[in-house]
């Protein structure tokens, strides 16, 4: 093919496959009738940024046992949650992709992490493709007064971004979003399969190549995913993901994907009109307005990442007034709720195939650890049966197809969040127990079997 001539491509838009024709069925994610075509020009790429000409670190092989890691290569964002859920703070060369749903508050967030970081001497650049300065400068005067090393910049060419970006050399870049910028080698509309790769790609090369930490906005479909191509999660270093409802007062940032640190770390905040605030005891925040001495309630011990945390779980049973009952399940998964209660139908004898069955999950958490099966299986039996449990009662343990209760990792961190908070009796599967031994005023019931627990609680 000549130099310069433009080139057709279907690309997947909900995987990012590549196709030299059109077909009905992806063959990467199997979804159907996803491809859209896309003209792409083989012309030189301009704009890119090589590790030598920005005055990076040049293509010169290193002893592996010459590099030091210092804790300078990480600097704070002046939130403890956003902190905890990156490992540590912004690593400096990193690509961080923050996604959500329209207005969950990923700008918010982010404004704010300038504003910490401005504050502390740190150079920083805000590129906004979706507002304009007066809009953006309209949400910096609810959070608080900005430092003069905060500079905003409205644009959409990559071109120019990345001159100025040279230029300038600021510590931290900011871009939102991701879906608005736009190559003019790529013949592609914004936000397009091929645009939104090959902006991600630039933006690769100016992080490595110039040691700038770079943030970008992701929007979702939605599925759930960040649209564009899932290559794009495969580029960039983490992966940030806003969760909770819009129209509540809480957000749940989850790490997906980290280089520099562990996964599915979660940071809790609480919107308010100043903007995002952290929540530093999420158990609790998360147990507050629990209802006490009803039936079908019980407090769960999930982990997310390093972090324990404390759920409560609702369940209700009902004698159906259909000819198929319902089962519903909000926040776990309900193939795991029915399950659960084939277990207990045929290992306890418990006769439930006549009734409805609702489980929730309180706070707006999906958990799918098997650590709260115990947890489900208690508040089933306890709606059931209508007899509330202790109300400092926690429990947690995965159940087997056989009804054992089996063990779960990091007993030790579920126990001590457990009685920080002030519960009384921990219910635990027997191996676990015996592990822990005695830990502080909680008591420790460890139970073999769900008809062990049935049997000392119910």
């Amino acid at each position: 093919m000549a130099k310069g001539r433009a080139a057709t491509h279907f690309y997947c838009q909900n995987c990012g496959h590549e196709s030299s024709k059109w077909m009905g069925q992806c063959p990467g994610c199997r979804e159907w009738n996803t491809f859209v075509e896309e003209t792409v020009s083989n012309s030189p790429r301009g704009g890119a940024v090589s590790s030598r000409t920005a005055g990076g670190r040049g293509a010169v092989p290193s002893v592996l046992s010459d590099i030091s890691i210092s804790e300078e290569n990480r600097f704070s964002t002046g939130m403890g949650e956003l902190d905890r859920v990156l490992g540590g703070g912004i690593v400096q060369g990193s690509l961080t992709l923050v996604g959500g749903d329209p207005g969950i508050g990923k700008s918010t967030l982010l404004l704010q992490v300038c504003r910490n970081l401005s504050g502390r001497g740190h150079g920083v650049l805000y590129i906004s493709g979706e507002e304009s300065l007066v809009q953006i400068k309209m949400r910096a005067d609810r959070i608080g007064s900005f430092s003069d090393k905060m500079f905003l910049l409205c644009e959409t060419n990559l071109d120019v971004i990345s001159g100025i970006i040279q230029d300038r050399r600021p510590e931290v870049v900011v871009i939102d979003s991701i879906q608005t910028m736009y190559n003019e080698n790529v013949s592609a509309a914004p936000g397009s399969v091929s645009q939104v790769r090959e902006s991600t790609g630039i933006l690769l090369q100016l992080a490595k190549g110039l040691g700038v930490s770079v943030l970008i906005v992701g929007h979702v479909t939605k599925e759930g995913t960040v649209a564009g191509p899932r290559v794009l999660e495969h580029m960039v270093d983490t992966v940030l993901y806003f969760e909770g409802d819009r129209h509540a007062s809480y957000r749940i940032l989850r790490g997906v994907k980290n280089r520099f640190g562990s996964t599915n770390e979660i940071g809790v905040f609480e919107m308010r009109e100043q903007g995002l605030e952290e929540v530093m005891n999420a158990s609790e925040y998360m147990l507050s307005g629990r209802p006490e001495n009803a039936s079908g309630s019980v407090v769960a011990c999930t982990m997310e990442g390093t972090r324990p945390l404390l759920v409560e779980i609702q369940a209700l049973i009902c004698h159906s007034s259909f000819g198929i009952p319902r089962r519903q399940a909000t926040g776990t998964d309900l193939n795991r709720v029915n399950l659960l209660m084939a277990v207990l139908e045929k290992r306890s004898g418990i006769q439930m195939a006549s009734c409805d069955a609702y489980v929730n999950i309180t706070g707006g958490m999906k958990i799918l650890e098997p650590a709260i099966d115990l947890g489900i299986v208690l508040a089933i039996l306890s709606s059931f049966r209508n007899a509330a449990l202790n109300p400092r009662l926690i429990a947690f343990g995965e159940v087997g197809l056989s009804g054992e209760v089996r063990a779960v990792s990091m007993a030790r961190q579920r126990v001590a969040e457990a009685e920080k908070l002030g519960f009384e009796v921990c219910v635990l599967p027997w191996v676990c127990a015996q592990d822990c031994g005695k830990n502080g005023k909680i008591k420790l019931l460890g139970v073999r079997t769900v008809q062990d627990a049935i049997d000392k609680l119910l």
